[in-house]
């Protein structure tokens, strides 16, 4: 598999992994009955539900242009050379603290100066 393929695929599985976190944590906040009822009225998420929701939407809207950059390219056979895996976790924005930081982390500057 190409390198570009095995990163869609990882996107993939973060993705269902989002869908995951925002389903248990709206199905806490609004209930079973609400969460499996029709949707005849938009229901508002607060919290970390809220934040969890505009996270996945935002990754979906940004894996759907990484979906068809991924396929151009693999398509046209200009595919990145194979090579052995890079370390995953080798910037600061990529570190396994960065999710729980956006989830209840500090707001405003105080999130930015973390990344300083």
């Amino acid at each position: 598999m190409t390198p570009e393929l095995t990163t869609l695929t990882l996107a993939a599985l973060l993705q269902i992994g989002q869908f995951c976190a925002y389903s248990l944590a709206s199905t806490l906040q609004v209930g079973v009955k609400t969460a499996a009822g029709p949707r005849d009225t938009q229901i508002n998420l607060t919290g970390t539900a809220g934040r969890l929701q505009r996270a996945m939407n935002n990754h979906f809207e940004g894996l759907i242009l990484f979906t068809i950059a991924v396929l151009v390219v693999t398509l046209s056979n200009q595919s990145t050379p194979s090579r052995p895996p890079a370390p995953m976790l080798t910037s600061a924005r990529a570190s396994p603290i960065s999710p729980p930081m956006f989830l209840a982390g500090p707001r405003g500057a105080a999130r930015s100066g973390r990344w300083a």
